[in-house]
């Protein structure tokens, strides 16, 4: 017994117009999924916002399927997380390997030497210069001084020596005549 269905024109429709949609909706499916950006896309857009930023200069960025690799060395860790926030914004990025490293900060600037004497020697320099046989030297805030002197330039220079407000003076090696 053989069954014969009966097909209107209707149904052979509505058959041929499902048949030729389901190929459709693949093809659009995978357009849909082949659209996404591509790497060469992608690393393009990272490259003009790394170059934007001057506290990006020495960074250097690839991208394989998505996922972003920076590497390269920043001044702090302010500027590697801010590396990373720009690579995670640019569309098409599935993930970031934030590879920088923050370079060691400067050494510190030498010490500069004020000798705490140079006012105090300058000064000596100055109240012994009348008195020339007499040799004075300043270390510490310790006046040392050498060589000769008549009882009555001592006082003198005793009294401006003391003006200076020395920590102590020394009298080595003086011949007081």
């Amino acid at each position: 017994m053989r069954v014969y269905f009966i097909t209107t024109k209707k149904q052979l429709m509505q058959k041929r117009w499902l048949g030729g949609l389901l190929p459709l909706f693949l093809a659009v499916s995978v357009l849909f999924v082949s659209c996404g950006p591509k790497d060469a896309d992608i690393q393009k857009s990272i490259d003009t916002a790394v170059k934007a930023d001057a506290d990006l200069s020495g960074l250097s960025v690839s991208v394989k399927d998505g996922v972003a690799t920076i590497s390269g060395e920043t001044k702090d860790d302010a500027a590697k997380t801010k590396a990373e926030t720009l690579v995670k914004g640019i569309k098409g990025v599935k993930n970031v390997i934030n590879n920088v490293s923050v370079a060691p900060p400067p050494p510190p600037p030498a010490p500069v030497e004020v000798a705490q004497d140079d006012p105090l020697t300058k000064a000596v320099a100055d109240a012994t210069k009348d008195f020339p046989t007499v040799k004075a030297s300043v270390k510490d805030g310790i006046i040392t001084l050498s060589g000769e002197l008549s009882k009555t330039n001592l006082k003198k220079l005793m009294i401006a020596l003391n003006k200076l407000k020395p920590k102590q003076i020394i009298q080595k090696d003086l011949t007081i005549k």
